[in-house]
């Protein structure tokens, strides 16, 4: 194959990684299920998969070449955090929800018997 080639298919296969850890971060809807599925686990390996290649073709690519398969890993592990923090951030979100109800649930369970004034204040008898 010529040169030329070779670096098309290079710059191919980057690419199909690419979107194939995209839709494993929900970012892209899969074109099989029809679907906006995540699946991080996937997306780390897939990441890690580009990772190692950079490292096995180090000295090995051209300029070009090179520089696209580090845009393309930076902005992969960005959005690997950016997806990681929000399912994280949407765990905490909904424990605080939950204490929140309760610590809710237990002021409204004392001030049942209470006449109020609309706004929480105890009107006095």
């Amino acid at each position: 194959m010529t040169e030329d080639k070779n670096k098309q298919i290079f710059l191919s296969l980057i690419y199909s990684f690419q979107m194939q850890t995209m839709m494993q971060l929900g970012k892209l809807t899969n074109p099989v299920t029809n679907k906006t599925e995540t699946d991080l686990e996937g997306a780390q390996m897939t990441i890690d998969m580009l990772d190692m290649l950079k490292e096995k073709t180090k000295n090995n690519i051209s300029g070009d070449e090179s520089r696209f398969l580090d845009q393309v890993i930076a902005d992969l592990k960005l959005n690997f955090v950016e997806e990681k923090d929000k399912i994280n951030s949407g765990k905490k979100t909904e424990i605080k929800d939950d204490q929140i109800t309760d610590d809710t649930k237990t002021a409204d369970d004392s001030n049942k018997d209470k006449d109020t004034d609309g706004i929480g204040e105890e009107i006095p008898h």
